[in-house]
């Protein structure tokens, strides 16, 4: 039953959220430092996501085949590789890693 209590609030919470964003007045959202801000904040959420997912596990700290996997696809990324190669690049080389033993 705390499961559905908390997917409860977890559902109005969003909603709420959503709607304090859709109450904001259109002449806030023009200012610069908003626009600059919402320019930056998918990226920094992502890097923040691949962070957590590439070196966590659980409540600690991991070295193991996805941080491989991330380095080959900074390397690629340097390389200014198209994307589906960097995707297929830390691809293989987590699956080598792994399969390495590591």
């Amino acid at each position: 039953m705390n499961a559905w209590i908390a997917i409860a609030l977890t559902a109005v919470g969003c909603y709420t959220v959503k709607l304090a964003g859709l109450m904001v007045p259109a002449g806030a959202l023009e200012r610069p430092l908003v626009r600059r801000l919402a320019a930056l904040l998918p990226v920094a959420l992502l890097a923040a996501l691949t962070a957590q997912q590439t070196f966590a596990d659980g409540r600690t700290l991991m070295l193991d085949a996805r941080a491989a996997g991330l380095a080959a696809a900074a390397v690629a990324l340097l390389l200014r590789a198209p994307f589906l190669l960097v995707v297929a690049a830390a691809v293989v080389v987590t699956a080598g890693t792994r399969a390495l033993g590591g």
